[in-house]
Formats: C-alpha cells, structure tokens, sequence
C-alpha cells in the first residue's frame, strides 16, 4: 500500500502560515495552547514540552474541555492537533499512577474498587471520544514520539500525517494494564491486519514511520516536523474552505458507517441529507463551480 502513501520531500509542502503564538481568549488552559493561524482553522497544541507532553490530571480535564468547546465554535471548521517539544508526546504523565494505587489500597471492599476503578476510567475515556465525535475534523500531525495514550489519542482523530522520526508504541502492557482508552477498539478500525494490531498491543514494540505508513496509520509521512506541519494546514486550509454543512456530515457519516451494516449507513444517510440538503450551501458551492472566475463561494458558519 506504500504507492498509495503520498511521502513529500523537501521543499514539496508550502511554509507553515505565521501563527500568533497567544491563545484564543475562549480557550485558555493548562496543557493546551490554541490558537488560529488562519480563517477557521484551530491549531491545539499539547503543552507541556518540559514534561515530553505527559498526559497529567489537567491534560484530561483540558482535552475534554477544548473540544467540547471547539464542538460548537462556528468559527471553527477543521483542527490541527501537534505538539510542542521534542516528543508528541510520552502517553501517561507516570505521577498520576499514584491515583490507581490509591484507589486500588485504600478501599478494602472488591465492589467499590470496581465501581470507583471503573467511573475513573470511564472518565479517561471521555476527551479522546470528544476528538472523534467533534463536528470539525481533526488532523494529527505527529513527530517523534508517539508513545501508549497519544496512540489512543491519534486513533480518535480523521486524517494523520507524521514525520519521519516518528514512533508510535501501544506501552500499556509495559506498564501491567490494557490499553483502556480507545487503541483496541479504534486501531483495529484503522489498521487492517488483525495480526499486527495484537502484535503492536501485546508486545509494545516500536512502529516507525514507514510502516506506519504502509500499514494505514497515517497517510502522509514528511520529512521534518517543519514540512510536517505546513502539509497539515495545507490540508486544514483546503477543508476549511468547503461548505461546513457538507464537511461535517461526511465526518458523522463516515463514523456511523464505521460501526453499521452498510444498509443502516445508506438509510442514515439518506434521512441525514434530506435535511441537510435544505442549506443554501449547496446552491452556493453550485454557482462557485460554475463559474470558475467568481470569488470563492462564502458559506454559513456552523
């Protein structure tokens, strides 16, 4: 599959668009920077670079929060998630283990062990899900490493391009745990071979960017983080520039169809778009391409 796989070169990708480096004042947090380098595109950025982007007790509570948010920001079409630092980041913030261990000695009774272990997980589970069932798309770009959470993060995410230094290594095992936030439910989705799923999961061995790419993780790899990230808002900025109605039906749909028969898609489908088809989108991406000359078409913000 590796023909199919675009790999740019130097040079190939436009420069990265000059970003302004504050947060939007809607989306202040912790471990997150977010910002908007350019007409309804959000880049979120991991922030913790000091740390190698560790996922701490802040992070869960900022990821769900941010795009929760972005949800429902009409100025928002499509999102760019990268990180700061050398790492995209290293998964579990390993201090905040300390709070199983808690949980797991100070309760003596097994079912509230379970009940308390189980909420607590569920609630982990909650941000990477917000990534996926997000209306706007998101676009990973990946560098370096991507280590146990950040696969489950990536996986949560629509289109994944990475540079050629990057890693991705499922770590959980190592750790004494299954993965428990959405890799062995997503990955497989991603990646067709049943066999090297349960090869990353249960050996926790290092997947480089080539294969990552052969195999279907991502669909691009760069050569630098800077080339990196000048493909992902190329992309983003070509996404932003379509008729958000029609942007944000095919990530429902491609979604739904995912986890239904083909036939419950197409009946999905068809009662989604009786009612989407009613938007003056359509009318206004009809007219642009009709006349090539005319402006870009202007569509409503959703």
């Amino acid at each position: 599959m590796l023909s199919a796989v675009k790999i740019l070169g130097q040079g190939v990708a436009k420069k990265v668009p000059a970003m302004a480096m504050s947060s939007l004042p809607q989306h202040q947090y912790e471990t997150l920077l977010v910002t908007s380098p350019t007409e309804f595109v959000y880049h979120v950025q991991l922030n913790r670079p000091k740390k190698l982007n560790a996922m701490n007790s802040a992070f869960w509570k900022d990821v769900a929060n941010c795009f929760h948010a972005i949800n429902t920001d009409e100025n928002c079409r499509v999102v760019v998630l990268s990180a700061n630092g050398k790492h995209f980041s290293a998964g579990l913030d390993l201090s905040d283990l300390g709070t199983l261990t808690s949980i797991v000695m100070n309760e003596n009774d097994i079912s509230k062990k379970y009940r308390t272990l189980y909420e607590y997980i569920k609630e982990l589970q909650i941000p990477f899900t917000a990534i996926e069932q997000c209306h706007k798309p998101v676009i990973a770009a990946i560098h370096h490493g991507c280590i146990g959470g950040a696969v489950d993060m990536i996986a949560a995410t629509d289109i994944r391009y990475c540079s050629q230094d990057t890693f991705f290594q499922v770590k959980e095992i190592d750790l004494g745990l299954a993965a428990d936030l959405g890799t062995l439910q997503r990955l497989p989705k991603i990646i067709g071979s049943d066999s090297l799923v349960r090869e990353l999961a249960l050996t926790a061995r290092k997947m480089f960017a080539d294969e990552a790419a052969q195999v279907g993780l991502v669909s691009r790899v760069l050569p630098d983080k800077e080339s990196l990230m000048a493909a992902a808002f190329e992309t983003a900025t070509l996404i932003a520039s379509k008729s958000p109605v029609a942007i944000q039906g095919t990530k429902h749909n491609l979604n739904y169809s995912r986890d239904h028969s083909v036939e419950e898609g197409l009946r999905y489908m068809a009662a989604w778009n009786a009612s989407m088809l009613q938007s003056n989108d359509m009318v206004v991406a009809a007219m642009a391409s009709m006349d090539r000359s005319a402006p870009p078409p202007v569509f409503s913000k959703l």
